[in-house]
């Protein structure tokens, strides 16, 4: 049997058949069990910092593996420590905040809506809003949070208490007052396509839930860790969340995830409220601290902004009659197709060695690793533009505009 026979015939099937079984990669670029090399402009889903098999990432991991690798929650590690100490200084926390771990944003965000559901004011605040086509997670309580009926359908009744707005400060003002105990949202839809907050947005958000008591939770998970050219995406609009998820970036390819409190929200949570026994052991948050290290030492979240308006430059000199706009900041894009191919223009980019993801029929994301530098940006350039030849010329948009 091949790869992908044995696979088929050993997962469950909650995902698609796999494009490729990929067996190693190093920096940018990965390659399958037949030797075809890909330029992986994806990063795992904006996990992969550092690329693939990054030199310090690597030894970090081996030393720790060999030293202490699981102690459970009854008992601390040096390395978390550091890495909470990390985190609040990054978020913004400072002395007053306070940090969870978990294994995955999902967990996050399900240790988030607890927080949430801890924001009571005497039982007066019971709806917790989030925005229609968000995404925060296939757990039941991120699931309820997540603004996409259709993916909720199949479990109602999911956690109830949560209400779905449409993204505009109009509904924010509408809807916010005393009644809500948090406001969840990502700074940018990541899975509805990489589509960014109306101009104003957190400002208006950070004061209506200052005003009324309410918790402003920012889902950073795929945004977080300098992929949008800051540190944190809600820094872009020089406010401060009362809480912010993190996952995906902060790894750099191990499964970890964490809730960080602000100010008074941080004495919410009690001692046995919550856990994970895996979360924040010592092997995954030395590598955390091995991969957020480099990224300060290195600037690359410096390098971020700079690449990210590099390669916008670039989607836009294209001149591709399917090419309607780019959004996003950083090293998160979204490139908005004039007509419904995303998912055959991913198929010929990954034909023509480049990884790229269809979040949409309109969508395509892309998210490279951090580290990304000029040859991979020139490759990125050829290796696109050989896949928008492709589509054009199948006849399924128009050649020219």
């Amino acid at each position: 049997m091949t790869l992908h026979e044995r696979y088929a015939d050993a997962m469950m099937k909650t995902l698609s058949p796999p494009l490729a079984v990929l067996v190693r990669g190093e920096g940018c670029y990965v390659w399958d069990e037949n030797g075809t090399k890909y330029l992986d402009f994806l990063a795992g889903i904006a996990v992969n910092s550092l690329g693939h098999a990054h030199p310090d990432m690597v030894a970090a991991a081996q030393q720790q593996i060999g030293t202490l690798a699981h102690i459970s929650n009854y008992f601390a590690s040096p390395s978390q420590i550091e890495l909470a100490e990390r985190l609040k200084r990054l978020t913004g926390a400072g002395d007053a905040g306070r940090v969870y771990f978990c294994n995955s944003g999902a967990e996050a965000n399900e240790a988030a809506f607890k927080l949430a559901r801890l924001n009571t004011a005497g039982g007066r605040r019971s709806r917790i809003l989030a925005l229609n086509d968000s995404f925060h997670g296939r757990t039941m309580g991120a699931l309820a949070l997540t603004g996409k009926p259709l993916m909720r359908a199949p479990f109602e009744p999911v956690p109830g208490g949560v209400q779905h707005i449409e993204t505009s400060i109009a509904a924010l003002e509408r809807e916010l007052d005393d009644t809500v105990a948090a406001l969840f949202l990502e700074p940018v839809k990541g899975e509805a396509g990489v589509i960014d907050l109306p101009e104003g947005y957190l400002r208006r958000a950070r004061e209506l839930c200052t005003q009324h008591g309410v918790l402003l939770i920012i889902d950073e998970v795929q945004t977080g860790a300098g992929r949008t050219g800051k540190w944190f995406a809600y820094e872009h609009s020089n406010v401060l969340p009362d809480a912010v998820t993190v996952a995906k970036g902060i790894g750099g390819g191990v499964p970890i995830g964490a809730l960080v409190t602000f100010g008074d929200t941080s004495d919410l949570f009690l001692r046995g409220q919550h856990g994970s026994t895996f979360g924040g052991n010592p092997f995954v948050t030395a590598t955390s601290n091995a991969v957020l290290g480099v990224i300060e030492r290195d600037d690359l979240v410096g390098n971020a902004a700079r690449r990210g308006e590099e390669i916008r430059e670039l989607i836009v000199g294209m001149d591709s009659p399917l090419i309607s706009e780019v959004r996003g900041r950083g090293l998160l894009l979204g490139i908005g197709l004039s007509e419904p191919v995303a998912l055959k223009l991913a198929a010929a980019a990954l034909v023509e060695g480049l990884i790229v993801n269809a979040a949409n029929e309109f969508s395509i994301r892309i998210a490279p690793p951090l580290i990304v530098g000029d040859a991979e940006l020139a490759d990125f350039d050829e290796r696109f533009r050989a896949a928008l030849a492709r589509v054009t010329s199948s006849g399924l948009v128009p050649a020219t505009r």
